[in-house]
């Protein structure tokens, strides 16, 4: 799946949309510190009143969004591996059973419970959904609907929620002009903040693929490697920025830890134009060879074999590739900070170009090329002739 696959699955995520029904929820709850299943229940989503569809399709918008290989990680499901999810939700998303499909999910609830007991009460929902796409786009001027012909897309969603302890609150009774200390005892449900979910299977341009399966962690970069191997059964991943680091330390031995601005620039450059040349297709990714062409056609001297040494050493893996889109900061935002005592700076990589470290007077500055002049709390900067 890539990010408009995605996006398009949670603009569809709202209440009387004929292009996305949730047939059956299934609420798991587990009390903390324990591996039982204290409660569960299921029913059809449409005898849910409205403000609960909305909540509920408000805490699955959370669990689609994200960026990839931050907070979303599309996995490919190991081999040869007993008790299997993918087996397991495959037999759910088949079964025309209400029954079934509850004993599929309290399965794979037992799986995510297996010697991990929660420190807070939690809540898994489990939702049976079919999510269709128009296989064209509108025509205004076709006399045919948009909607003749879709790909139609089941799949199952699961969200891990926390609870909270209720507040305990002061009120004012109007009718008898008393202050009462007011006591809930039902705990919430934090479904404004999931602690994790996933989606099967992927779907990719209207493709189901039931090899892969959707991950989304609760933070960025901070994804529960338990979770995606011993639950999902997932094969390992690399985060974004663990690629990152991979790159930075791979350069740090080419070419050492110091570059020039203007180096960086046409590095980041290059790479983000491999990204564009690539946004329709699958996510490009670069191997050592891909790196010394890089650095080659940004200016620098490099041995290839010394980039084929420095891959191995660093990932254990001379054919590792990096996932392009992981390098290169967010092209066209502020996404570089230049951090000094003095001041913070934030630039994007495309800007790069027009910053400078200098010797001035025997000191180091930051040069900054403007076309327009500067301004500080609303008044204009007065230009003055370099060295003045």
């Amino acid at each position: 799946m890539d990010k408009k696959d995605i996006a398009g699955i949670r603009r569809q995520l709202k209440t009387d949309n004929d292009l996305l029904k949730i047939t059956d929820i299934f609420n798991v709850y587990i009390m903390k510190e324990t591996t039982d299943i204290y409660h569960h229940q299921s029913q059809p989503f449409e005898m849910l009143d409205r403000d609960q569809q909305e909540l509920f399709m408000n805490n699955f918008k959370k669990i689609l969004t994200g960026q990839l290989d931050e907070k979303l990680f599309e996995l490919k499901f190991q081999r040869d591996t007993e008790n299997h999810t993918q087996l397991i939700l495959h037999k759910g998303l088949l079964s025309n059973d209400v029954e079934d499909w509850k004993a599929q999910m309290l399965q794979m609830t037992e799986k995510i419970l297996k010697d991990h007991p929660y420190e807070k009460d939690v809540v898994l929902t489990y939702i049976r959904a079919e999510y269709r796409k128009p296989m064209k786009a509108r025509n205004e001027e076709a006399e045919e609907s948009e909607r003749d012909a879709v790909y139609s897309n089941p799949f199952i969603l699961c969200s891990l929620n926390k609870t909270e302890e209720p507040k305990k609150e002061i009120q004012f009774d109007y009718i008898e002009k008393e202050f009462k200390y007011k006591i809930e005892v039902d705990p919430v449900i934090d479904l404004k903040n999931p602690m994790t979910g996933f989606l099967f299977p992927t779907i990719t341009d209207g493709a189901s693929d039931v090899n892969h399966i959707l991950y989304s962690a609760s933070k960025a970069n901070e994804p529960d490697y338990r979770f995606i191997e011993e639950v999902l059964n997932g094969e390992e991943i690399m985060t974004a920025k663990e690629d990152k680091a991979v790159f930075e330390e791979v350069i740090k031995d080419v070419v050492g830890d110091q570059l020039n601005t203007s180096t960086l620039s046409k590095v980041y450059g290059e790479i983000n134009r491999v990204v564009e040349e690539n946004e329709d297709d699958e996510p490009p990714k670069l191997d050592y060879k891909d790196v010394e062409r890089v650095l080659t056609q940004s200016g620098e001297q490099v041995e290839p074999d010394r980039i084929k040494t420095a891959f191995e050493r660093i990932t254990d893996d001379e054919t590792y590739e990096l996932k392009a889109s992981s390098i290169v900061p967010r092209y066209k935002s502020k996404s570089i900070k230049i951090n000094t005592k003095i001041a913070n700076i934030s630039i994007s990589p495309q800007d790069l170009e027009y910053v400078r470290q200098v010797n001035y007077k025997g000191k180091r500055c930051i040069m900054i090329e403007i076309e327009e002049d500067a301004e500080i709390d609303g008044f204009k900067m007065l230009p003055e002739a370099f060295g003045e």
